[in-house]
């Protein structure tokens, strides 16, 4: 397995996960043409972390897995906004996913992430992502496919550069995203991945009103500045 020393395993917490991939990202700091996007609603916690130790603006990429039907945390691909839909066709394959079956579990995803829009966001507009450096942030990364999505919506979106930052993933998931990025910043791949939670002491789920609070305190201080 691949380790860094600047990320303890188990890792304490998404906020100790943010904390430890901030200095990664050091070539960022306080770069106005550069944005920290998080994938709800682990990702927030861990980008918070870093938006605010680089001084960089911080905002949302709205990702929905799409599971297995009777395996959801199984990845058959995901969705994001703006349409974009990403399949892991192997896994569609395995399990004699048809695309009636598909479609049904995007439209169910679909109208979540349009609620988790409305919930986080309100009012506040989309951040204009043409030409900038966009940091995506999750807490951690299985087959990757909630992300890809997040990189092909980014990318449709006009980015000029991609980077993944991410505590924890397989190592083989890590090298497929180095073929549609720029940078993969992740500190621990190890070979026997199982699950996310099993490298966190504390990997209780990140709420609702969890990620609208650090969005605000985020969102008050690019307006006011650091203090």
């Amino acid at each position: 397995m691949t380790r860094s020393d600047s990320i303890q395993i188990p890792i304490r917490d998404r906020v100790a996960a943010g904390q430890a991939l901030a200095p990664m990202l050091y070539a960022y700091r306080r770069r106005a043409d550069a944005i920290v996007l998080a994938l709800p609603r682990g990702g927030v916690p861990v980008a918070f972390e870093i938006a605010t130790a680089l001084e960089l603006r911080l905002d949302l990429m709205l990702v929905r897995k799409l599971g297995v039907p009777y395996h959801e945390e199984l990845a058959m691909g995901a969705i994001a906004s703006g349409g974009v839909r990403v399949l892991n066709r192997d896994v569609v394959k395995m399990h004699g996913i048809d695309e009636a079956t598909l479609d049904e579990v995007a439209q169910r995803e679909m109208l979540e992430l349009q609620r988790r829009e409305r919930v986080y966001r309100g009012n506040r507009p989309q951040p204009d992502l043409q030409g900038q450096q966009v940091i995506l942030v999750d807490d951690g990364l299985a087959t990757g496919a909630t992300m890809r999505a997040a990189v092909r919506a980014v990318r449709r979106l006009g980015a000029a550069r991609i980077v993944v930052a991410v505590p924890v993933a397989p190592d083989d998931t890590v090298a497929e995203l180095r073929e549609e990025v720029d940078e993969v910043v992740c500190p621990f791949m190890p070979e026997w991945f199982m699950a996310i939670g099993r490298w966190y002491v504390d990997f209780s789920q990140t709420t609702d009103q969890e990620v609208i609070d650090l969005l605000q305190r985020a969102w008050r201080r690019e307006q006011h500045g650091p203090g």
